[in-house]
């Protein structure tokens, strides 16, 4: 038996998205910017699409702008304020519990001009509204500040921070790919001027990606050419991508996310029977529906995945993203871990097809491993 517990890296494609997709290989597969029938009927569906993806927002459907990826939309957002900014104002302010791309862009920001201010977290992983209001300054353009996180699921008080940063007249962004479809987001009612999601994360296609810009925004595209997507990102369109993307928007469900939350309190709740187990991230409520990291004191989190993988069961000693580096995670140092204490985590993440006899399988075999490391460490009993 194969157990995927590793759906916040990707999840699997829904049949009912796939079959969406199809005819878009096969007979719909004209350019969305041909003139001809062929083109006007794949651009109909594609608008079609984002007018749902924009309704499952509270946006306007010329407020979605189409990329390859989430990575590209979260470039895209920084990347493109900063040049439409820039000299005028050149101050980003973001937090150390980033995606990589997030952080990676403002550090390359940051060799074309830019000031950026990494603001610390409490230990549970959320930003404290203060921290972020003394962190303004007059050459502040932009707050790009991550929803669910990606590795330890800690949901962010997401509208105190807009709030402070609507009455500043400061733009706010961020990377809701995590939480996209499993929390409810109005992008109007909450005041948040951009907006990055994608659909792999939420039984859609890879590949595929869409960033929100608040109508009025100013902001220099990444690519030009052809002039698509309202001439803010040049590219011929995926159209079964976008396809798929928003049939997976139309089939995700409240149901789904309270079952997901009943396996997930269910998973943790066993887990910690286990000694010396710790809870990373927030709880509750406040946490991702789907997700849960766990460090296990004296063992090795990269040691519990070989084994695991072994046994055929797939799980994350961090995000997808940077899983292949040796350097402890940085979002679980930044909630005031040891690297010996981030080193020793795991990030099991479920989906809608996670069924409580996998978890059950999973957890006597988690159980066995870390016995079975304990018993070879050369730290237990120091």
């Amino acid at each position: 038996m194969k157990i995927y517990l590793d759906n916040a890296a990707t999840t699997k494609v829904d049949e009912k998205v796939v079959k969406a997709m199809q005819p878009y290989f096969t007979e719909k597969f004209g350019n969305p910017s041909s003139l001809h029938f062929a083109g006007e009927e794949a651009r109909r569906d594609l608008e079609n699409a984002r007018e749902t993806i924009a309704k499952s927002v509270g946006a306007k459907y010329k407020e979605i702008i189409f990329t390859g990826s989430g990575t590209e939309a979260n470039n895209f957002a920084l990347k493109g304020l900063f040049w439409k900014n820039f000299p005028n104002k050149n101050h980003i302010i973001t937090t150390k519990i980033e995606h990589d791309c997030i952080l990676q862009t403002c550090k390359w920001l940051e060799t074309q001009g830019a000031k950026i201010t990494y603001l610390d977290v409490c230990d549970k992983g959320f930003v404290n509204p203060q921290d972020l209001l003394e962190a303004i300054t007059d050459k502040t353009f932009l707050v790009s500040i991550i929803h669910g996180n990606n590795e330890v699921g800690t949901i962010q008080h997401i509208e105190k921070l807009t709030k402070i940063c609507n009455e500043k007249n400061i733009l706010f962004h961020t990377d809701a790919c995590q939480s996209f479809t499993k929390v409810s987001i109005n992008v109007k009612k909450i005041g948040i001027d951009l907006m990055t999601i994608n659909a792999h994360k939420i039984h859609g296609p890879k590949a595929i990606g869409a960033l929100y810009i608040r109508e009025a925004i100013k902001i220099t595209p990444l690519l030009h050419g052809g002039g698509q997507e309202f001439k803010l990102r040049s590219s011929t369109e995926n159209t079964a991508g976008i396809i798929g993307f928003a049939k997976a928007v139309k089939i995700a469900s409240n149901s789904d996310v309270k079952q997901m939350k009943k396996l997930r309190d269910y998973f943790i709740q066993e887990l910690l029977k286990i000694p010396n187990t710790k809870l990373n991230g927030a709880t509750g409520e406040e946490r991702l529906c789907n997700n849960i990291n766990l460090s296990f004191k004296n063992i090795e989190g990269e040691a519990i995945g070989s084994f695991l993988n072994a046994k055929q069961i797939f799980i994350s000693t961090g995000s997808a993203c940077s899983s292949k580096s040796l350097e402890p995670s940085h979002v679980l140092t930044a909630l005031g871990m040891s690297p010996l204490e981030a080193n020793s985590s795991i990030r099991l993440s479920i989906s809608k097809y996670t069924t409580k006899k996998e978890i059950d399988f999973a957890l006597k075999e988690i159980k066995n491993t870390v016995e079975k490391l304990r018993r070879m460490s050369p730290l237990v009993g120091r």
